[in-house]
């Protein structure tokens, strides 16, 4: 070989000299290079190739942002160990444009680092958004809405505070701040991050949205990230931020402090559930046991609570209990199962539960009085079944109606059981490009720390899923917006529906489910545009919750007898021993019986007619006062009535490449 001609054999330099005639290098090496793509993707090009399953679960739009967002993930990721911060922002970039173009590697990429991910590739992924590059793409697509940039703010802590260094915060005002002494309403946001990364800054997309569009300040708690600092740490942080502000009177943000500030309170995924556990230790403030347990007074309840796609339940699996771990603990079984118990003692794993007897069990020892065959503990020699919580008991089975015929034959056969078909959306969306059972479980060992062994069933504060109908029965008015997608839609929906129940009306939740799209799209608006308009739909929702609790504040005051202020405190909650107009008026009525009693009542019904009349001149005004004015809420071309529908809807989602039906518009609940 090493003798030849170094042009090759004499058939293929006869071959380049005829080709010679024809095609410049240049277009040889096109030609090449395609047939060599040719050759790998036959198969997509003509067809042949199966479809993505994604792009047939959401919207196009969507989908369109995940690939983007996982080619960055790739890209980010295939760049982390570079030491130099410039040169690894920039092969960052780099790499992002290459997976961009090779969408099956970076796929495949993403799915090789979720199997085994770690706290570095949650906080490269996610913080991503602030690197010098997509912050300037950001700001190329992002509208303008503030002309001053947010500033990094302290918030001290309350005196009888566990802890002492104060809370970093960011506040996001569209005005210099000797205009803050003119605002009495705040609106306080606890961002985002799976408790381990994202500060205020990664939204700055939604936090300068809202604050452009309602005029309002935006304070963002950069709360302190486990694993670091795990629970309770970060809950401490905000509910230590609001006794403050409470305290000082919104003077530590900047406010006059001549009243007490009107609040309300958002979040957004791990935020949320940050911020519903904020929501029930307020309202555990005002019990008489904990006030004197901690020494304080009663903090007021925030006006209303915004949540979008919260993470409301922390039990996604079944973790393994000591009580259930008892059987590989056995002293025979411990030197056998050390390395087993050394990783479990450290780490919280997913581990299916025990086993529990079935249904046709029960029905078989009712009906012939046998008893069950034993289950796994039992034949392990371990007699202590382990306790089930009232939350994971098996509902009770339905007795079958025999006919005549089988209840004289004495058959044990009986009538099948009418079943509906139900998945949970953990298990339905577990393919999710955006949150997979691998981020969660990560997020969720690291939040808990190693050395924490919380109740998954009864701890209402890492899942305020389960909190009590006492608390409930106080939320304000709630706001949720999720994806229909969403592995973590479910939760969202059965907190809601508790919310309904616990205070027996349904004006006090409002549900807004997009159809097509999952997790976290506030994040990357510059790839998914759609998703200012969901940024825009809260801003909305926040200037209604204030505008309803001036109205009624307005008519406590305008309808109090004689004209004069009723002594409400500052958040609609009447004193004891005070009543409102609406009060006095029914009163007065009632005891009208003769004539001059009629007269006196058409002159009060006159009275009350005007002073209704002044409360909408008044309304009208300060809302036409607004420099933005309030927007109408616009209404859902669909709506779920009960369960069914929704179940119909998540129906539809699993099976709907199968029948070809489409996705519908957005769904209020």
């Amino acid at each position: 070989m090493s003798r030849g001609n170094h042009h090759g054999p004499p058939t293929v330099r006869k071959l380049s000299r005829g080709l010679s005639n024809y095609l410049t290098p240049w277009q040889t090496m096109v030609i090449t290079l395609l047939y060599l793509y040719v050759a790998r993707n036959l198969g997509k090009l003509i067809g042949l190739e199966c479809p993505e399953p994604l792009a047939n679960l959401y919207s196009r739009s969507y989908f369109r942002a995940t690939w983007v967002t996982t080619a960055m993930d790739a890209g980010f990721w295939s760049a982390m160990r570079i030491r130099r911060k410039w040169l690894r922002d920039l092969a960052s970039m780099a790499f992002t444009v290459y997976y961009l173009i090779a969408a099956e590697q970076a796929d495949e990429k993403v799915r090789k680092v979720r199997g085994m991910i770690t706290v570095d590739h949650l906080r490269v992924s996610w913080n991503k958004g602030t690197t010098p590059y997509l912050k300037f793409i950001q700001n190329l697509t992002r509208p303008r809405l503030m002309r001053y940039p947010p500033r990094a703010l302290r918030i001290p802590r309350p005196p009888h505070s566990d802890y002492k260094g104060p809370v970093h915060a960011w506040l996001y005002f569209d005005g210099p701040l000797s205009e803050l002494k003119n605002h009495t309403k705040l609106v306080l946001d606890v961002p985002g991050g799976g408790y381990v990364a994202m500060s205020p800054r990664s939204h700055d997309d939604k936090l300068i949205g809202w604050a452009g569009k309602t005029g309002l300040p935006v304070l963002s708690l950069d709360y302190r990230k486990a694993p670091e600092f795990p629970y309770p740490y970060a809950l401490n942080e905000c509910f230590d931020v609001y006794r403050t502000i409470v305290a000082s009177r919104g003077r530590c943000v900047g406010m006059s402090g001549d009243t007490t500030p009107r609040i309300v309170l958002t979040g957004d995924s791990a935020g949320g559930n940050l911020a519903t556990g904020l929501m029930v230790m307020i309202i555990e403030s005002g019990s008489t046991d904990q006030r004197q347990f901690l020494g304080q007074t009663a903090l007021p309840i925030p006006d209303g609570l915004v949540l979008t796609y919260p993470s409301l339940d922390m039990n996604i699996g079944s973790w393994m209990s000591d009580e259930q771990m008892s059987l590989i603990k056995d002293r025979r079984m411990r030197k056998t199962n050390k390395n087993i118990l050394r990783r479990k003692d450290m780490h919280y794993t997913l581990a299916a539960g025990t086993p529990l007897q079935s249904e046709d069990d029960d029905y078989f020892s009712h009906q012939n009085g046998t008893s069950p065959p034993p289950t796994a503990d039992v034949v392990a020699g371990n007699t202590a079944l382990p306790s089930i919580s009232p939350l994971e008991q098996p509902p009770p089975t339905p007795i079958p109606i025999q006919n005549d015929a089988r209840r004289s034959s004495g058959s044990h056969h009986y009538e099948p059981l009418k079943t509906r078909l139900a998945m949970s959306s953990m298990i339905s969306y577990v393919n999710d490009r955006i949150l997979s059972p691998e981020m969660m479980r990560a997020m969720i060992i690291l939040y808990i720390g190693p050395h924490n062994r919380p109740d998954f069933t009864q701890d209402y504060l890492l899942s305020p899923i389960l909190a009590p109908d006492t608390i409930l029965s106080q939320f304000p008015k709630t706001y949720f917006l999720t994806g229909e997608r969403d592995p973590l839609v479910d939760d969202t929906v059965i907190f809601a529906g508790r919310l309904r129940r616990a205070k027996h009306a349904k004006d006090v939740v409002e549900v807004a489910l997009i159809p097509g799209t999952s997790h976290g799209f506030f994040q990357f608006v510059s790839a998914f545009p759609e998703g200012w308009k969901h940024i825009f739909r809260c801003a909305r929702w926040i200037d209604t919750i204030f505008a309803e609790t001036e109205q009624k504040d307005l008519s406590h005051q305008l309808l109090s007898p004689g004209g004069n202020l009723s002594r409400a405190d500052g958040f609609g909650n009447k004193r004891r021993g005070e009543s409102s107009g609406e009060e006095d008026i029914g009163l007065e009525i009632s005891m009208s019986s003769s004539r001059k009693g009629k007269a006196r009542e058409i002159e009060k019904e006159e009275q009350r007619r005007k002073k209704e009349k002044i409360i909408r001149e008044e309304m009208d005004r300060r809302r036409t006062s607004k420099q933005n004015g309030m927007s109408k809420r616009q209404k859902s071309m669909v709506s779920l009535a009960s369960t069914e529908d929704l179940l119909g809807r998540r129906m539809l989602g699993l099976a709907g490449p199968l029948t070809g039906r489409g996705d519908g518009g957005d769904v209020d609940l």
